[in-house]
């Protein structure tokens, strides 16, 4: 796992031991900034799920303002703590130990860009979709990384389903407001 592009392109990233992290491949990490690349600079950017952080890194990496990585793993805040020490991004990330759904009831802020890649097929959608249109900003985009048969709805609470997108067994699916205007 590495860095594709930018600032700090090439650099290894470091991911959790054990089978409780399912890290983004970098067929899909590409195919998906290659969506969004126009908006990743000068972005605030939520890396839910966060994983290794190699979403919200890579974001930093091609020109996001600030990063928020959350995860409910203490392992993997360990290692999302040494990758962005490694990539020179400490002082643009923000990393949290936080349960992904308390940490949305709660935030008050306003990210451009919110990556998650919850467990598969564990009702995520439902619980975390209606949450997510507070702290998407007017023009913002969520990406959702989920198994091809896990099915998200088109809409939910101030979201609407811009785009699918598959790359094997792996689906994203887009999200904006109701009221964007991308």
């Amino acid at each position: 796992m590495r860095v594709i592009t930018g600032t700090a392109r090439g650099r290894k990233l470091m991911a959790p031991d054990g089978m409780d992290t399912r890290p983004t491949t970098d067929l899909v990490k590409e195919a998906v900034f290659s969506v969004i690349h126009f908006i990743v600079p000068y972005a605030n950017v939520l890396d839910l799920f966060a994983g290794s952080g190699q979403m919200g890194i890579e974001a930093l990496s091609r020109g996001a303002n600030k990063a928020v990585f959350v995860d409910s793993s203490r392992k993997a805040l360990d290692v999302i703590k040494q990758n962005v020490q490694n990539t020179g991004f400490a002082k643009q990330a923000k990393i949290q130990l936080n349960d992904v759904e308390s940490f949305l009831k709660n935030s008050g802020e306003q990210y451009d860009i919110i990556f998650l890649d919850p467990p598969y097929n564990n009702g995520f959608p439902e619980k975390l979709l209606p949450l997510l249109h507070k702290p998407l900003s007017e023009n913002g985009i969520v990406l959702y990384e989920h198994d091809k048969k896990e099915e998200l709805p088109e809409e939910t609470d101030g979201l609407v389903l811009k785009k699918r997108y598959r790359y094997g067994r792996t689906m994203v699916s887009s999200y904006i407001r109701k009221t964007a205007t991308l």
